[in-house]
């Protein structure tokens, strides 16, 4: 099934396929599912062809998914840059945001610098 442009696996639930657009968790899709009253334990190849039109109706009215989500977040990141917050400098240096240690464990952000040394002794070769 396609929905809003994403291609949905047939063979999953409704409520875990949902969770294949960008910006829509577990959460988010249960309570879509539960404002217009389909039920989440449902297969997404038994879903109807109006099933389908009032999900994408409701998601496109109340929610924003996908490259319009990505958008907002970018401007919401640019602005932090712009006005010199203690976030956007994290952001500019390309270390973690929310309070994470950066002495250990920073390394996804980082770009995985591995600096530790070996044992120091050379390896000699044998003849």
């Amino acid at each position: 099934m396609r929905l809003i442009g994403i291609n949905i696996p047939d063979n999953k639930r409704v409520d875990i396929g949902l969770t294949h657009l960008y910006g829509i968790g577990r959460t988010t899709a249960a309570k879509i599912l539960d404002s217009i009253k389909i039920e989440a334990g449902k297969k997404v190849k038994s879903l109807t062809s109006e099933d389908v039109k009032k999900i994408q109706d409701y998601i496109e009215k109340n929610h924003k998914i996908g490259d319009e989500l990505r958008q907002v977040i970018r401007t919401n990141i640019s602005r932090l840059k712009e006005i010199e917050s203690y976030r956007g400098s994290r952001h500019l240096r390309k270390l973690p945001v929310r309070g994470q240690r950066t002495k250990t464990n920073s390394r996804t952000v980082r770009g995985n610098v591995r600096k530790t040394v070996g044992s120091g002794k050379r390896k000699v070769d044998l003849k």
